[in-house]
């Protein structure tokens, strides 16, 4: 893919995926790279969106969506499998490619997962008997999620946007940028540790420090993470 291919797109390395989402870049790779464990193999669960021919694993704005769904199932005690089962059904339910993090699946994703208990002769888990518990697992994952008229997501605001730092594939290939003044956090953040302070940074980026404030209270989001 070019560059100009991925704008609206997005581009994040495992390790990029992991700071955002959470999620720890060696099963992010599993999930889409596919693996073999006690003599059996599995596939991905999906293809990525992003493809620049080195054979590494890739995320597009989409995909980072998906992998914070999909992490919430198994968190709540599905196997990937399962997860895998559910993203082919909603496929052909819902028409999109990535079916989880979208709009029509929060509406229809239990009826998913009721016609995978018919079809399978399983019963799943009870959390997904009633229609509060199957949203306490979808809600906190598209929190924060702007959503076009297709119901495909736009935009994702980590920290609310009272947070001001938002993840848009149509800006800066989808590396989180502070958003009233649209520069990239990393640069801000590096700003202050080559300027030795948030004023100083702030001047040598002309924006106002509560911009270089933000960027660094998403950045000590993103170390929380890794530490944890």
């Amino acid at each position: 893919m070019t560059d100009t291919a991925l704008i609206g797109v997005g581009l994040y390395t495992l390790a990029e995926a992991e700071r955002l989402v959470g999620v720890p870049a060696g099963k992010v790779g599993r999930w889409l790279r596919g693996h073999r464990a006690h003599g059996r193999q599995y596939e991905p669960l999906w293809k990525p969106e992003v493809d620049l021919g080195d054979e590494r694993i890739y995320l597009g704005f989409r995909d980072l969506m998906e992998v914070r769904v999909a992490a919430a199932f198994i968190h709540a005690g599905l196997s990937p499998q399962k997860v895998r089962r559910a993203i082919d059904l909603a496929r052909e339910m819902i028409g999109l490619d990535r079916p989880l993090s979208t709009v029509h699946f929060r509406t229809d994703g239990r009826t998913v997962f009721l016609r995978m208990a018919e079809d399978d002769r399983d019963r799943l888990i009870d959390l997904f008997r009633k229609q509060y518990a199957f949203r306490e697992i979808v809600e906190p994952s598209l929190k924060h999620v702007d959503f076009g008229e297709d119901g495909v997501p736009r935009r994702w605001w980590p920290l609310g946007r009272r947070g001001h730092v938002v993840v848009d594939p149509e800006r800066a290939f989808g590396q989180p940028i502070e958003s009233t003044t649209s520069v990239p956090v990393a640069s801000l953040v590096a700003a202050v540790s080559a300027e030795g302070s948030v004023e100083a940074a702030a001047a040598a980026w002309d924006v106002p420090s509560s911009a270089v404030r933000h960027a660094l209270e998403f950045s000590s989001l993103g170390e929380m993470r890794k530490a944890a």
